[in-house]
C-alpha cells in the first residue's frame, strides 16, 4: 500500500468527519489528558488494517503511540484484542470512528475473498477483484482482497486494456477494436477481451488478445470454449458467479475468477473501540 498516498486519504477522510473541530471532545477534555483505547473483535474473520491504524492515530497526533497486535490477513476470533493506542483522550476521539469504519470495511473484504478462495477450493484458478470499488476507497479495498488470498484485476481505466461488448459494438468487431488498439500502444499493455459466445472466442483469439474473459457463461460453456483458447492467453470469467455456484467453476480450467461482490456489497466485520480507563 502506497504511504503517501494512504496519508493523503486519511487527512482527507478526517477533514470531512471533524471539519474545524471535534466540538464535543474538546469541550470535555483538556488538552492535556491520556488516554487509552483498543480495537475488539466482535466477530471472526480476517483481519486488515493495521497500517489504517497506525497512521490514522499519527495523522491527527505525531506523538500518540499506536500497538498493532495483528498483522494483515490473520485469521481473528471474537474477543481478541486487535490494536491500542494511546494519546490525547481528544485526538483518540477524533480518530476512532473514520479509522474504525476503514477497519472493519476492509476486514470484512478480506473475511469474505477468504471464503470465495476457500470455496473454491482450486490449486490452479485465482480468485480476483473488479472495478465495482467504493469511490476514494479502491486502494484499500483493493489491498484487502490481496489480505484475503485473493488478486487484483486492473486498479482503473488506465492500466489495461479491457474491451468490453459496449466498445465492441461501437467499433464494428472484436478484430478492429483489438487493431485499433495494438497500433497505438506499447509491448507493456495487455490487452483483455469479453466474449459471450464461441464465435467471440474464436474472434478474439485471431485478433491476438492476451486476456479472454468468458462473460456470463456456465461452467459448461467454460468447458466446452476454453479448448478453442490457446494456452499462451490467460481465460477469466465473470458475472453471475456468487458462492452459492463458484465451486462449480474450480474445473473449468479458467485462470481468474473476478467477482464484484468481494467490494460492492460485503458486510464489514464487526469490530469495536473500547475505552481502557486506568
Amino acid at each position: 500500500m502506497n504511504k503517501l498516498k494512504l496519508r493523503l486519504q486519511l487527512e482527507q477522510y478526517f477533514l470531512e468527519d471533524i471539519g474545524d473541530r471535534d466540538l464535543t471532545s474538546e469541550l470535555i477534555f483538556g488538552e492535556g489528558q491520556i488516554g487509552k483505547v483498543i480495537f475488539l473483535a466482535k466477530d471472526n474473520g480476517i483481519f486488515c488494517g493495521e497500517e489504517i491504524v497506525r497512521s490514522g492515530f499519527k495523522v491527527l497526533n505525531p506523538a500518540a503511540e499506536v500497538n498493532i497486535k495483528v498483522r494483515d490477513g490473520e485469521w481473528i476470533e471474537k474477543g481478541q484484542i486487535l490494536a491500542e493506542a494511546s494519546g490525547p483522550v481528544s485526538d483518540l476521539l477524533k480518530g476512532e470512528r473514520v479509522i474504525l469504519n476503514l477497519v472493519q470495511r476492509m476486514s470484512g473484504i478480506a473475511t469474505k475473498t477468504n471464503e470465495a478462495v476457500r470455496v473454491l477450493d482450486s490449486s490452479h484458478t485465482k480468485i480476483c477483484d473488479t472495478r465495482k470499488t467504493t469511490p476514494g476507497l479502491r486502494m484499500l479495498e483493493k489491498y484487502a482482497v490481496r489480505a484475503g488470498g485473493g488478486f487484483n484485476h486492473r486498479y482503473g481505466l488506465y492500466d489495461a486494456v479491457m474491451i468490453k461488448d459496449n466498445h465492441i459494438s461501437f467499433a464494428g468487431s472484436i478484430a478492429k477494436a483489438v487493431e485499433e488498439v495494438r497500433s497505438k500502444i506499447g509491448h507493456m499493455v495487455k490487452v483483455e477481451v469479453e466474449t459471450e459466445t464461441k464465435e467471440q472466442v474464436l474472434e478474439a483469439v485471431e485478433a491476438g488478445a492476451d486476456v479472454i474473459m468468458f462473460d456470463n457463461r456456465s461452467p459448461e460453456e467454460i468447458k466446452q470454449w476454453i479448448r478453442s483458447v490457446p494456452n499462451g492467453i490467460v481465460t477469466e470469467a465473470s458475472g453471475g458467479i456468487t458462492l452459492d455456484n463458484l465451486q462449480a467453476y474450480s474445473g473449468t480450467g479458467v485462470d481468474f475468477i473476478s467477482l464484484g461482490f468481494l467490494t460492492h456489497s460485503v458486510k464489514s466485520l464487526d469490530i469495536s473501540v473500547k475505552v481502557i480507563v486506568e
